[in-house]
């Protein structure tokens, strides 16, 4: 339950239409699995101490006295552990029959919830035997105590704010305005539903979805937990189709046809999180709720659930694939519209042979295609000075030729030593000086050219780069539209390997390749034996450990303890632990000491859901302090 992690469950028992000893024993046993693998919330589906296929059966009192018997025996039997169970009974209330969950906690029934939506249409009937729910909650007896009965209760946990859990049953989430989104709006971060649903063909993969999308809707964690093996086919299949969904994502579901346990691991803080930064999210009519409050021991859970090392990254290759496609698209049409704008006709890349100035010039060209613009009319300069080795000026030179575009080289080693003879400096003095210089002057070439053209400079600098300060400040920081502003560096490779693998032209496609193979570098070093000296990832870390820490910072809005259990988890057979600390501390060391230059970025197209934008994404103050987060870092070294 820490960092705000909490293992549940969906259980459906193998059931017996009336035998309520046997259901309760089967549920007994699945609590106890759920218990000692750390659940911590357990849902049982829809009537399940009776079994939901019981018919006019439900008109007996003694199945109904023994319904009862039934859950007492249930909660006691789990008095012991600690864990929120929500289990399905008929319950007879004032002379009616209603169909409820049953929220169970500690051995007590701490609240009943009814069924406000009862099919009676095709297969079901199910207003023969129930009554309509209810919303508004009323105190009922139980054992001698009072316990609150409602559709509108709230479970609310003391030890963990951002666990509240509302219930809806089967039906309740088919039709068009779901209790749950009342539930939702009133605070709800997690929806449990017992349900019956049979099966049918489509059906399940209709319900997929249904679940999913009011996960997604809802900015919540969805439990949902069916009736399976057990229940009368007379008429009717039931598949136990369980499912547990977060956030529009389905984290875990039942292959079919089958009963047991299925867990997964929530995220509440990322739900807690999502929900602050959507500001049209807005808590709503919780007044109308009665909240039932428990308690629960704050326990590490043991993390079970899939951590992306790569969340900027689709795992699935088709879907990268479409990913990369869309993106390129993004990016082109933007810079298509600048062009369409301003009236430029030519377009100005810095060529180095590195990634980042091939994804701008790929992105640049296709815009260029778009306005039916001659891509002669792309100026590529490159611009070799000391740290530049053959490769990369080879591979900027082919690729320029190959895509059709004008190749213009000024070497400024002469200049920039020119330079530091009028400012005194040593050019055997390798600082920050010396490299800088260099980036400098090529801007100031680029910006030239530009005018020289009529055109405009375009920006190759990416995301992850921003975000560390990788760049220099009014140098490669600086141009008149950045296309690759929002690209994190772990996705700008998978771009340019997506152009390579389907651009259908071998030559260019094995000199992107190249590039892929080439390290990472801003080359401003002078080279060893010919060969890069200087590799960026040696200098500020991994780009894939700083992507992973950028989603999670600004995404999710994670502390860096929950970011370093995280990637722990993400990247066990990769970094050890004091690696991952180690480049986490230079993260938000830089990203605090470096937000000046994000703070006055050229325009770029956002084209994910993360971004530095200072005018729609990131507005953090250029001098804010990095105290709170490094000292947290610190205590985990």
């Amino acid at each position: 339950m820490k960092d705000g992690f909490l293992k549940v469950g969906a259980a459906t028992p193998k059931t017996k239409v009336g035998d309520v000893r046997w259901n309760v024993e089967q549920m007994k046993q699945l609590a106890e699995e759920a218990y000692q693998k750390g659940v911590r919330l357990l849902v049982f589906p829809e009537l399940c101490i009776t079994s939901y296929t019981c018919g006019d059966l439900f008109g007996q009192k003694l199945l109904l006295d023994q319904a009862k018997e039934g859950l007492r025996d249930f909660a006691e039997s789990i008095k012991d552990k600690d864990m929120l169970c929500f289990a399905g009974l008929p319950w007879n209330q004032d002379g009616k029959l209603y169909n409820v969950a049953a929220a169970v906690k500690n051995g007590k029934v701490i609240g009943l919830v009814p069924k406000l939506n009862l099919p009676n249409y095709g297969e079901f009937y199910e207003a023969r035997n129930f009554e309509k729910g209810f919303q508004e909650v009323r105190n009922v007896e139980w054992q001698g105590e009072e316990i609150p009965m409602g559709s509108r209760l709230l479970f609310c946990c003391r030890e963990m704010p951002e666990l509240q859990v509302a219930a809806e049953i089967c039906e309740d989430l088919w039709v068009a305005c779901p209790p749950s989104t009342g539930h939702a709006m009133a605070g709800a971060t997690v929806i449990v539903n017992c349900s019956a649903s049979d099966e049918i063909t489509g059906k399940s993969a209709y319900r997929e979805k249904l679940v999913a999308g009011q996960s997604a809707r809802l900015v919540c964690a969805y439990v949902y937990a069916n009736a399976g093996d057990g229940e009368s086919s007379q008429d009717l299949v039931f598949g136990g189709h369980d499912i547990i969904a977060e956030n529009g994502l389905i984290l875990t579901q039942s292959a079919g046809f089958q009963t047991g346990l299925w867990t997964a691991d929530l995220d509440l803080g990322r739900l807690d999180s999502e929900r602050r930064r959507m500001s049209t999210f807005q808590i709503e009519g919780r007044d109308a709720y009665h909240v039932v409050r428990f308690s629960m021991k704050l326990e590490e859970t043991e993390l079970e659930r899939f951590i992306d090392p790569a969340p900027f990254v689709p795992g699935n290759g088709e879907e990268r694939r479409a990913r990369c496609e869309e993106i390129l698209s993004i990016q082109a049409m933007g810079l298509k519209k600048r062009l369409e704008h301003t009236g430029c006709r030519d377009a100005v890349v810095g060529i180095s042979g590195g990634l980042d100035s091939t994804l701008a010039l790929l992105v640049t060209a296709r815009a260029f295609d778009l306005l039916d613009i001659p891509r002669k009319r792309i100026h590529c300069v490159t611009m070799p000075c000391f740290g530049t080795t053959d490769r990369t000026y080879q591979n900027a030179c082919l690729m320029t030729e190959k895509l059709g575009a004008e190749l213009r080289e000024v070497d400024i080693r002469e200049a920039v030593t020119l330079h530091f003879k009028d400012i005194g400096h040593a050019m055997e003095n390798h600082d920050v000086t010396y490299e800088n210089s260099q980036a400098r002057e090529r801007t100031q070439v680029l910006m030239d050219v530009a005018n020289q053209v009529g055109g405009m400079v375009i920006g190759t600098g990416d995301m992850s780069e921003l975000a560390l300060g990788w760049a220099t400040y009014n140098g490669d920081h600086m141009s008149m539209y950045g296309v690759n502003a929002s690209v994190p560096k772990t996705l700008v490779r998978h771009l340019v390997r997506y152009y390579a693998d389907t651009c259908g032209e071998e030559e260019l496609s094995a000199v992107l390749s190249d590039v892929l193979d080439t390290p990472v570098s801003p080359e401003l070093l002078p080279p060893e034996d010919g060969r890069i000296s200087q590799k960026t990832e040696d200098l500020v870390g991994p780009y894939e450990l700083h992507d992973f820490f950028l989603y999670h910072i600004m995404r999710n809005g994670s502390s860096p303890a929950k970011i370093y259990r995280l990637a722990q988890k993400a990247f066990e057979k990769q970094y050890d632990r004091e690696i991952v600390l180690k480049w986490l501390k230079t993260f938000y060391r830089r990203f605090f000491a470096q937000q000046f230059k994000r703070s006055c970025l050229p325009d770029g197209p956002k084209v994910g859901s993360v971004a530095v934008s200072p005018r729609g994404d990131w507005r953090m103050p250029s001098d804010a302090s990095a105290a709170l987060w490094l000292a947290e870092v610190e205590r985990l070294l």
